[in-house]
């Protein structure tokens, strides 16, 4: 066998990414949508229905909209993310990052904005449903999280322009997801619920923060002031430093004042991968090793909530 047939059979057996094997119309939204965000959402959603099992008020139908409709809502605030961003000149200067369907020209201004109007929509209308079956509080939770979506970039003053947007989404992904996912499915308030997103609150952030290391020249040369922007490359590291240990931190506090079964520290078992990401991370300056690193950051929270959740589970089948 030679060594192009070798090379052409290893081709053939290596799966292709699912953004290609999707219909050709399909793949700039799916782009757009920027899939490697979405486990900020998958996590706090499994968490907040974890606390909820293990409090015995788990409602699985009322869990499936609830995940429907956070998802739209994310894949809306990733929309107009990429509009205002477009609009406004930030993607131009930028070497690497998810979504840039517009400055790639995958899909039209108008295409996008619509597609945000939609989505923004749809999780609105599943959220009114969940209302009617849990209670208002949900409709207030809602409501913050939309006017967080829509002031995220857009306004005269975008939180994001603001140095706000790891706050932004620490409460969004955070202790308000877990806490709404609880009341979603229970109609019933819950602090443990709440504070159980505290630990998933620093690790999303840290995905924005990662993002805003790596876009700090493009950002600085478009007077989007982030954080990364304010306090500088060195400052930022510091910063990303505080977010990935302080997840531990609050998981640990939470287990010491009985908030968080004891099983929930097997969650820990992801730190030797968070050591390694800090420590690749604060290291590099290029931007394309730091757009590795949010991907890298990215995953770390999925599999930091992953574990937090079945460590509640298991709580719930040990007791039972």
């Amino acid at each position: 066998m030679n060594k192009q047939t070798a090379r052409q059979r290893a081709k053939r057996a290596t799966p292709r990414p699912l953004v290609e094997r999707l219909p050709e119309p399909l793949r700039p939204w799916y782009q757009a949508a920027r899939p490697r965000s979405l486990p900020a959402t998958y996590a706090a959603l499994l968490t907040g229905g974890a606390v909820a099992l293990e409090a015995g008020v788990f409602e699985p139908i009322r869990f499936l909209l609830a995940l429907i409709g956070a998802l739209l809502l994310q894949i809306a605030s990733n929309l107009v993310n990429e509009y205002v961003d477009y609009q406004r000149g930030t993607d131009a200067l930028k070497v690497a990052g998810m979504g840039m369907v517009l400055s790639e020209g995958k899909l039209s201004a108008r295409q996008v904005l619509i597609g945000a109007v939609v989505t923004t929509v749809g999780g609105a209308l599943i959220g009114l449903v969940l209302v009617a079956l849990s209670g208002t509080t949900l409709l207030w939770i809602g409501m913050f999280g939309v006017a967080a979506l829509v002031l995220y970039t857009a306004g005269p003053l975008p939180l994001s322009h603001l140095g706000l947007g790891e706050l932004t989404a620490f409460l969004c992904f955070g202790p308000l997801m877990t806490f709404g996912t609880y009341y979603a499915v229970s109609g019933q308030e819950s602090v443990p619920s709440a504070l159980a997103g505290i630990p998933l609150g620093f690790t999303v952030a840290a995905i924005l923060h990662a993002n805003n290391m790596r876009d700090i020249e493009a950002d600085r040369a478009a007077n989007k002031r982030t954080l990364a922007v304010r306090f500088g490359l060195r400052g930022a590291f510091v910063e990303y430093n505080i977010l990935i240990y302080g997840a531990y931190v609050a998981l640990v506090g939470l287990i010491l004042a009985g908030v968080a079964p004891p099983t929930t520290a097997i969650a820990l078992l992801t730190l030797w991968e968070a050591a390694w990401l800090v420590r690749v991370t604060t290291r590099s300056k290029d931007a394309q090793a730091l757009h590795r690193a949010q991907g890298r950051t990215a995953r770390l929270h999925w599999w930091f909530g992953l574990a937090l959740a079945f460590g509640w589970l298991l709580a719930t089948l040990f007791r039972g």
